[in-house]
């Protein structure tokens, strides 16, 4: 066999591609890389594949580091994709780990404002952030880890905002402040600094599973400083919004592995042909499904029909590869339709997963979502046609701090910016004039992202008004503007795609990787040179950081004198001045109902000394256990008599609930609750003051404005507890979920047996 080779006569390439794989791995093995090398580069595409594909991992990147980037693309573009995967895993094996680190450290320098000390009180939603935060960590002291209730809110009333809102930042956020001992503000820019680097590597990893690791540096440093992902950090401070694009990426991922791990391979351990691996995209994709749905409801409405799309494209492209469509009959449509079933079954399983584990969230949203007044969202200022995007605002430079204002003059009247990025958009321009060089299923990919892009842009123009009024998921974003969260991801894609363009900078620093000849258009993804780190590539990620550096700026003020750092008053301070926070269930009458109440003055008056500005954890924390003792009761006590016919004494208030000590002389007495009537709040007898459950009480809505909780109480002395519970609704969310981690579990033990038996 060697000396055949050494002749480098075509009839050897012959003989191996007809040997079993263990004389063709052993024939290469012996021979010479150089002569390997010459063997490779005379074959045809054919040959060289039927050689890959016998050979191991390490002769396959043996043979290719020694051949040019025209062989080696040659070879490899006539693999099977398995075939190929296998060969680049080993090629640049030892700068992979180069390029990791890049991405951390340059999308790292997108943190860099929030290491300047103050916090961005003036950010749109940065006071929000806090509260949310501030708020979970009540549900959580008063013994509820899920919580539904926020009892702070619209002046103490209350209402269930986590119920409709996405509690995963939230939720991360008290932990960081309750158990870590972060301050609020600084629970915030930690979740918005983990969140950047987690963009960037969420990116790298999906555009480099398909199109190279120097293509996935250039869409991870994209994706994380395309203007306006800086927009939602320093100007909106988005914080749910803003983790939940990292999910994107990471889905796409998923999803794309899981479509790849159907196919069938031999000595399988299970009774049926699979992937030795094919479980854990099946995992990562329910994961990532679920984490976007529990992070964001809003973007996981606008993103789930366009990753419907993408779904469809990968599964043609699967199909495409075993049963080329250009060769259908009537005879195959059968066959095509069970194809189709083997190939989505992984994603689709993965995908209804993850729906499964986010059910305690989405179902009781879908569900009793409705119950929560939404006219404060829409009409007036939240009409979604006063905020359309105009064509020259796409690539207006300019950049300001303030809210969206009606009309083609924001950043004229110092309003957050909506430009897309001259550098990105050049970049993926660039890009697109070679998508011709590319393999069909990758360039049908670049494509459907294109069409994505195009979509979200004309979602924000003038010219798309009838597509906002009349097709609901267009809708659900609010404004126009916020589709460019949409663009993000297929701009930073196409943008990376250019590291794929051949020219003269293309050269590794490391001079023992394989580089591709500077042919014309984008090179293969699995040339070498677009898994070897070269001088080109880190030029594009610069020119991206430095297009967006002017951006790249936070406005850290100290807090108003009104509202103060972190407290409970300041909390009902800031209520009253921005009337945000203020949400109610749909029977509370918004035109009616007071913008103050007694628990508001009560923790006002609580707040002395006022806290300063720079007030430090230790005389926050110490601020609020004092204004939280101002508030012992959430009893209506100007309608209770205070005597004989009817007694109330509060014994424990808590986030949710509250026990009582009531005399009643008469019959048909009630308590008024100064909080929002919602499903859920239920009223027990109990046997003494802290016995068990003796009887339930009615609970009633308020005929009023404010719709609070009204409970009837019996004749005597009585011990009363009120709280709030889950409905048939929010158990069944529960329950569903129970199921979905069940499953989760399985399928994890399941993926463990796997790898030990095959």
């Amino acid at each position: 066999m060697t000396s055949a080779l050494d002749t480098g006569h075509p009839e050897a390439w012959r003989r191996v591609s007809a040997e079993t794989e263990r004389d063709a791995s052993a024939a290469l093995s012996v021979t010479g890389e150089r002569d390997a090398s010459a063997a490779l580069s005379m074959t045809d595409g054919r040959d060289a594949s039927a050689a890959l594909s016998v050979t191991d991992g390490r002769d396959a990147s043996a043979a290719l580091s020694m051949t040019d980037g025209r062989d080696a693309s040659a070879a490899l573009s006539m693999t099977g994709e398995r075939d190929a995967s296998a060969a680049l895993s080993m090629t640049g094996r030892g700068t992979g780990w180069v390029h990791g680190l890049l991405v951390v450290l340059l999308c790292a320098l997108a943190a860099a404002p929030l290491l300047k000390p103050g916090y961005f009180w003036g950010a749109h939603d940065a006071r929000h952030d806090v509260y949310f935060i501030f708020e979970y960590l009540r549900g959580i002291q008063g013994g509820d880890w899920l919580a539904r209730w926020s009892p702070d809110f619209s002046w103490g009333y209350g209402y269930p905002f986590f119920l409709i809102y996405g509690p995963f930042t939230s939720f991360l956020g008290a932990l960081l402040v309750g158990f870590l001992d972060f301050g609020y503000t600084q629970a915030v820019e930690a979740l918005f600094a983990a969140a950047i680097v987690a963009s960037g590597l969420a990116m790298y990893g999906y555009v480099r599973s398909w199109l190279g690791r120097n293509a996935g540096l250039v869409a991870a440093v994209a994706y994380v400083f395309l203007p306006y992902r800086l927009v939602e950090i320093y100007v909106r401070a988005s914080l749910a919004e803003y983790v939940a694009l990292m999910w994107l990426p990471l889905i796409l991922w998923s999803v794309r592995a899981a479509f790849q791990s159907t196919r069938p391979t031999p000595h399988s351990p299970l009774p049926i042909p699979h992937s030795q691996f094919s479980i854990l995209p099946l995992i990562a994709t329910a994961l990532t499904y679920a984490g976007l749905m529990i992070t964001s409801n809003l973007v996981a409405l606008i993103f789930t029909p366009l990753l419907a799309l993408y779904c469809l494209l990968l599964l043609l492209n699967r199909i495409d590869e075993e049963q080329p469509l250009r060769r259908l009959s009537r005879e195959s449509f059968f066959p095509l339709i069970a194809n189709a079933l083997r190939i989505s079954a992984a994603p689709l399983l993965g995908l209804l997963l993850g729906l499964l584990l986010s059910a305690f969230f989405w179902i009781p949203a879908l569900s009793e979502g409705a119950l929560v007044n939404q006219d404060q969202w829409y009409g007036g200022y939240y009409d979604p046609e006063l905020h359309f995007v105009y064509p020259h605002q796409l690539l207006e430079p300019g950049w300001g701090f303030g809210i969206s204002q009606p009309g083609p003059d924001d950043v004229q009247q110092g309003a957050l910016s909506f430009q897309l990025g001259v550098a990105p958009l050049v970049l993926a321009a660039l890009a697109l004039l070679g998508l011709a060089a590319l393999p069909a299923g990758r360039r049908r990919e670049l494509l459907l992202l294109l069409g994505w892009l195009v979509l979200a842009i004309f979602l924000m123009l003038p010219i798309s008004a009838w597509a906002w009024r009349h097709v609901g998921f267009v809708s659900f974003a609010q404004f126009p503007w916020r589709w460019l969260m949409i663009a993000a991801l297929p701009l930073a894609v196409l943008a990376g795609s250019a590291a794929l363009l051949g020219g003269p900078l293309s050269r590794s620093l490391y001079p023992t990787a394989a580089l591709g000849s500077p042919g014309r258009g984008l090179r293969q993804p699995e040339a070498p040179a677009n898994n070897g780190l070269n001088l080109s590539t880190l030029l594009l990620a610069l020119l991206l950081i430095l297009g967006s550096y002017p951006a790249l700026r936070a406005e850290v003020i100290d807090p108003t004198a009104q509202q103060g750092p972190v407290s409970f008053a300041a909390l009902m301070r800031f209520q009253q001045s921005s009337n945000e926070m203020t949400g109610a269930p749909q029977w509370v009458d918004l035109s009616q109902r007071p913008l103050w109440s007694d628990m508001a003055e009560l923790y006002v008056q609580a707040d002395a000394p006022p806290l300063a500005p720079d007030a430090s954890k230790a005389e926050i924390d110490a601020a609020i256990a004092r204004q939280a003792a101002a508030v012992t009761s959430k009893v209506d006590y100007r309608l209770m008599p205070q005597n004989e016919t009817l007694a109330v004494w509060s014994q424990e208030l808590g986030a949710a609930h509250e026990r009582l000590w009531v005399h009643a002389g008469a019959p048909g007495q009630e308590i008024v609750f100064n909080i929002a009537w919602f499903p859920g709040w239920r009223a027990y007898l109990l046997d003494g003051e802290t016995g068990p459950i003796v009887a339930e009480l009615p609970v009633t809505r308020e005929d009023g404005p404010l719709a609070r909780v009204v409970v009837s109480v019996p004749e005597g002395e009585h011990t009363i507890l009120l709280r709030f519970e889950d409905t048939p609704v929010r158990t069944v969310g529960k329950a569903v979920s129970a199921i979905g981690l069940l499953a989760l579990l399985g399928l994890l033990l399941m993926a463990v047996w796997v790898k030990r038996n095959a």
